[in-house]
C-alpha cells in the first residue's frame, strides 16, 4: 500500500512534470476492464462432489440446526421468564416504593407537627422570659429608686450639719467651746492607754 501511496502523491505533488496520471488504488482494475487475455476463454467448473460425503454433511447440519433451534426455544423461554420475573419484580418494588412513601409521608407529618409543638414552646417560653425580664428590671428599677431616696434622705440629715457661710461663726464658737484631742494611744483591746495633754 505505501509504493501506491508514494505513487499517488507523487502524482499530486507540485514538480517539473504535469501531474495527469492517476494510479487506481492497489493496483486493481476497474470494473470496466475487460478480463485479461490468458484468462478470457476459462470456463468455470465447480469441483465434484462426492454423495456419501454430501448426506453426511446436510445430516451434520440438520443436526447442527435443530440443536440450534432448540437453544433458541430455550433461551427465548428463559428471557421471557426473565422478563416476567423483571415485571413481577418492578410490580413489588413499586409497591414496596408506595408504601414508604406513604410511610415517609406520615413521617414528615408526624415531625412537622413536632417541629411546630417545639417552635410553639419556644415562643412562649421566650414570651415568658421577656415578661420575667421586664418584671426583674422593674424590681430593679424600684430597687435603685428606694436606695436613691435613701441616699437623698441621708444627704438631706448630713446636710443639717454642713458648715455654711451662714453658721460658720457659730461652728467655730462651738469647736472652741469643746476642743478634741486626737493624740492618743490604744491597745489591743482598743482602750486608750495614753492621752496627750491639751496646750
Amino acid at each position: 500500500m505505501l509504493p501506491a501511496l508514494r505513487r499517488c502523491w507523487a502524482a499530486v505533488r507540485p514538480g517539473p512534470f504535469p501531474a495527469a496520471v492517476l494510479v487506481p488504488a492497489r493496483g486493481r482494475k476497474t470494473r470496466h476492464d475487460p478480463p485479461a487475455k490468458s484468462k478470457a476463454e476459462r470456463v468455470k467448473v465447480p469441483p465434484p462432489v462426492d454423495p456419501a460425503e454430501l448426506l453426511v454433511v446436510q445430516e451434520r447440519y440438520r443436526q447442527y440446526y435443530s440443536i440450534v433451534r432448540a437453544l433458541r426455544s430455550v433461551f427465548r423461554v428463559e428471557a421471557a421468564q426473565k422478563k416476567r420475573e423483571r415485571l413481577n419484580n418492578a410490580r413489588e418494588e413499586s409497591e414496596i416504593d408506595e408504601v414508604l412513601l406513604a410511610w415517609n409521608d406520615a413521617e414528615n407529618e408526624r415531625q412537622r407537627r413536632r417541629r411546630e409543638e417545639r417552635i410553639r414552646g419556644e415562643e412562649e417560653e421566650l414570651k415568658k422570659q421577656k415578661l420575667q425580664g421586664a418584671i426583674n428590671q422593674a424590681k430593679l428599677m424600684e430597687d435603685f429608686m428606694k436606695e436613691k431616696e435613701k441616699e437623698v434622705l441621708q444627704l438631706q440629715e448630713e446636710a443639717q450639719t454642713f458648715i455654711t457661710p451662714e453658721n460658720l461663726d457659730e461652728r467655730i464658737e462651738q469647736c472652741l467651746d469643746n476642743p478634741q484631742n486626737y493624740n492618743f494611744a490604744i491597745d489591743k483591746e482598743q482602750r486608750i492607754v495614753r492621752r496627750t495633754a491639751l496646750s
